[in-house]
């Protein structure tokens, strides 16, 4: 059962960056880094065959009126979600491959698994980046204190392992309290003992538009020099196609509606200046053909305006370490802004 461990609990914060925001002062004067985040869960989701109760009841075609039959396989959802690895993914992967954009996969080891071919695609042929999202989709937030640092290191560990590339940015979004608070410190120990990257980001967080850092509770006793921080890139659930499937939703079962608000959320990001946006995606809900139309029309929307980095999470967070440097008590480091 887990325990809350105050060195691991991450403060909350009201204020933010105040009435003039902040500006990431993005490459070659970009105005907006957008960032397309595929949720690849196919195969990881709960399964019979997997030793689970039931089928997955979240998040597939028939939503919240699909249920599941106890002790028995769902063929229904299984083959939605199977849909999503046979014939969405490769849809988005033609689209984004169309516009030459690369793109973060949050990617469950388990269905990176059941899928080698397209892990091979997205680190060998088209760029893409990586990230951990966890060994399968399922919640972890009872695990223990060791049990919850094994997830970590294995949940890495696999995914470099099947693709080739080791994930230097987490978001989980199903873990424990401690989880979030730990990932610097799981990774700095994977460091030493393996040689593996430290992390690069954290995006286990939903509460702005910029990417920030913050102070790490079990540093605050180290002299300022040996302090890291962790560098959040948020996240976000107000754009997430998974809505299709929540209520309230986006209304049109076409996607007419998603791609509106897709665009006013551009619009009023590009005005400002200076901010990311999130288009976070799976592969069976805007895989289908009539969503990825609605994708297409926004992605048509921002091809054509000027100074719109479409890129990767690893970048984005490359870019702002290098551009706002950690600073103890500094939000963006000592790069000002």
């Amino acid at each position: 059962m887990v325990q809350i461990q105050d060195q691991y609990q991450l403060p909350r914060d009201f204020e933010g960056f105040g009435i003039d925001s902040h500006d990431c002062q993005w490459p070659n004067q970009a105005r907006i880094a957008v960032s397309f985040v595929l949720n690849y869960e196919e195969g990881g989701e709960r399964s019979v065959l997997e030793g689970d109760a039931h089928s997955e009841p979240y998040l597939w075609e028939k939503g919240s009126s699909g249920g599941h039959r106890e002790g028995a396989r769902y063929l229904n959802a299984e083959q939605d979600f199977e849909y999503g690895s046979r014939v969405g993914v490769w849809r988005l992967m033609r689209l984004f491959r169309e516009y030459g954009w690369k793109i973060t996969i949050y990617a469950v080891a388990r269905a990176m698994e059941l899928n080698p071919k397209f892990g091979e695609y997205c680190v060998k042929e088209a760029g893409h980046e990586i990230a951990n999202h966890g060994l399968r989709w399922l919640d972890f937030w009872d695990l223990d204190l060791e049990k919850d640092r094994q997830y970590v290191k294995d949940s890495c560990n696999k995914l470099q392992k099947i693709t080739g590339e080791f994930p230097v940015g987490v978001y989980f979004g199903r873990s424990t309290p401690n989880t979030p608070g730990m990932l610097p410190e799981i990774y700095k120990q994977m460091h030493k003992e393996q040689g593996t990257p430290k992390l690069l980001y954290s995006s286990e967080c939903y509460n702005d538009d910029v990417p920030y850092w913050v102070d790490l509770p079990y540093e605050k006793d180290l002299p300022d020099s040996e302090k890291e921080g962790m560098l959040l890139v948020p996240y976000s659930y107000d754009t997430n196609d998974g809505k299709f499937h929540m209520a309230p939703g986006f209304t049109s079962s076409a996607g007419q509606l998603y791609t509106q608000y897709l665009i006013s959320t551009f619009d009023s990001l590009y005005r400002e200046g200076g901010k990311m946006m999130n288009i976070p995606l799976h592969s069976r809900i805007t895989g289908k053909a009539g969503r990825s139309e609605a994708l297409r029309e926004f992605c048509e929307y921002i091809s054509k305006k000027e100074g719109v980095w479409v890129t990767t999470r690893r970048e984005i967070a490359e870019h702002y370490r290098g551009r706002f440097p950690y600073k103890p008590g500094s939000r963006t480091g000592g790069g000002g802004g």
